[in-house]
């Protein structure tokens, strides 16, 4: 296969990477052959799934407006993946040009992408880091040049914890973060939740994430309202995300064939 001159050569474009198959649920460009075959066999076991992703923004672009309304100007977006069409610097952005964002992504690829698009950018930058390492992320001084943590930030953890095992511990990395922000700051959480789904098509889509350099964890609400530890959830809790404040009564129906559930809860104090 013939390496792009936009692919960093540290990358290896066989093996499916689970951002560059988001980019392609979502119509994006920056994906391999790799990608997309590994995408159209999700697909194939779960034929909702780009309409998942698209949902999945979706939500974020509602949590984001939600967010700048209420005075939000700060936001760290931990794997962010590859820029697309409706990422929180082009929305906070619109909403405020002052809002300040932090993307962090552990993909190589994402990370390059990110620093193209937002070249130019003085309020927004990319670090290549992992939310497996919250303290690495908090530290990082590009993080600290562009954020006051001293201040309220939005933390957006969207689409991201079903590739962090228990073994890696998620609710203990979400109390790093929570620990380090100020009161005010909000917490924006989605992730793929079985509720609802069958047992064959659980099975399918983990079967599919083994080939990737991610394989899924899924989780059920409960499991998720529980990593809002110390935030109070905003209504109405956590749902299928296009039942987060839909646009429309009618965007929220068939809304469990989502699959992914989200909410989002703000720091008191």
């Amino acid at each position: 296969m013939q390496r792009p001159e936009w692919a960093p050569d540290t990358i290896d474009i066989e093996r499916p990477s689970v951002a560059r198959m988001y980019d392609y649920y979502l119509g994006g460009s920056h994906n391999f052959a790799a990608d997309r075959a590994a995408a159209q066999a999700m697909v194939a076991a779960v034929p909702e799934a780009p309409l998942m992703a698209q949902a999945n923004r979706a939500f974020l672009r509602r949590a984001v407006h939600h967010l700048a309304e209420a005075g939000i100007r700060q936001y760290l977006d931990i794997g962010s993946g590859i820029p697309t069409v409706g990422n929180v610097h082009e929305i906070a952005q619109q909403l405020d040009p002052r809002s300040r964002v932090v993307y962090v992504d552990v993909d190589p690829v994402a990370v390059a992408h990110s620093r193209e698009i937002l070249a130019g950018n003085e309020q927004a930058t990319v670090v290549q880091e992992d939310l497996r390492r919250p303290e690495a992320i908090l530290a990082h001084p590009d993080v600290r040049k562009v954020l006051d943590l001293s201040q309220p930030v939005a933390v957006m953890v969207v689409a991201v914890l079903h590739f962090v095992s228990d073994d890696d511990r998620p609710a203990e990395l979400l109390r790093t973060l929570r620990d380090a922000l100020a009161p005010g700051s909000y917490l924006v959480l989605s992730q793929a939740s079985d509720d609802g789904r069958s047992e064959d098509e659980r099975a399918e889509a983990e079967r599919v994430y083994r080939r990737t350099d991610s394989p899924l964890w899924i989780r059920s609400r409960a499991e998720l309202t529980a990593l809002f530890d110390g935030f109070e959830l905003l209504d109405p809790g956590v749902v299928w995300v296009p039942q987060w404040r839909p646009d429309t009564p009618e965007s929220a129906e068939d809304a469990e064939r989502a699959v992914f559930m989200g909410g989002v809860g703000r720091l008191g104090g």
